[in-house]
């Protein structure tokens, strides 16, 4: 009797699901827009908490640039456009 190996086909490779990393949505800083109206903003536009809205109007007060959310694309350029609509500067990137 002989025996016979059989090679599985690679599977792994073939049905690996490609993983969607996200978009980050950024707040740049301006010179214009008073800390308490981003904050309110934040609050209402994107329905982050009041501590939470603080921290990213203080890191883009600080930095220049601050990191508001990570989502899937389409929730990310709704953020981004709402914030633009309310006046602030926003733009979005890939998250990697």
């Amino acid at each position: 009797m002989s025996t016979q190996v059989i090679n599985k086909p690679d599977t792994k490779s073939n049905t690996k699901r490609r993983h969607d990393p996200g978009y980050r949505v950024l707040l740049h800083n301006d010179s214009y827009n008073t800390m308490e109206y981003v904050v309110q903003v934040l609050m209402e536009t994107v329905s982050l908490s009041e501590p939470q809205a603080v921290s990213v109007m203080m890191e883009t007060h600080q930095n220049g640039i601050g990191l508001v959310t990570t989502c899937a694309l389409e929730h990310a350029e709704f953020y981004c456009e709402s914030l633009k609509s309310r006046g602030l500067t926003s733009t979005i990137e890939p998250a990697e």
